[in-house]
């Protein structure tokens, strides 16, 4: 039905990339979030199997050398994350689009290996100012890991037209009905 496609949201951090996400996978039935591998610590908040599979550095290698991944990255250091083969797979055979809410050099990975059959979308945020500011809001970050983020950011949003598709999101109303749009007419392509 839907020839293995995927959809792809990437951003850099703060952009509002998750927000749009989980919009997506409530208003189209027919998508699935592709659940990510993650070598960090679990936080508070989040579910094994849910927000992520978490696992030891070690396991995430082993599993590398037998070319489980689709793609990874070290997004920041120590801290590994990638798409399994085998969660997309588990999507595709239950009739669902897979989603993947990934950072922008896997984005780019995920693109070259599933040419015409992937919608990506790059969430670009209004300014680095604005970036700073929500990361900082949110009370997880230390000025260290902050400036980490906005230097990773500038860098990941050069980037930005690598995509299929390019929503400003100043307004997170108006970027989740842009994204409801492109993502519908993928579907229907």
């Amino acid at each position: 039905m839907h020839q293995n496609k995927i959809i792809i949201l990437t951003a850099p951090s703060g952009a509002g990339k998750t927000s749009i996400t989980h919009y997506l996978l409530r208003e189209f039935p027919q998508l699935a979030f592709s659940i990510s591998v993650a070598t960090r610590k679990r936080r508070e908040n989040e579910v094994e199997g849910k927000d992520y599979y978490f696992m030891t550095e070690e396991e995430f290698h082993n599993r590398n050398k037998n070319n489980e991944f689709v793609e990874w990255e070290m997004v920041y250091e120590g801290k590994i994350y990638g798409t399994l083969k085998s969660e997309l797979e588990r999507i595709w055979n239950n009739d669902q689009v897979p989603v993947l809410d990934i950072d922008v050099k896997g984005a780019i990975h995920v693109q070259e290996q599933f040419p015409g059959t992937t919608l990506s979308i790059f969430i670009d945020p209004p300014s680095v100012d604005e970036l700073r500011r929500r990361l900082s809001s949110r009370g997880t970050e230390t000025e260290e890991s902050l400036q980490t983020r906005i230097n990773k950011a500038s860098y990941e949003i050069s980037f930005k037209h690598h995509f299929t598709k390019i929503i400003l999101n100043d307004n997170l109303e108006k970027a989740c009905k842009l994204a409801k749009e492109a993502v519908q007419q993928f579907l229907e392509s």
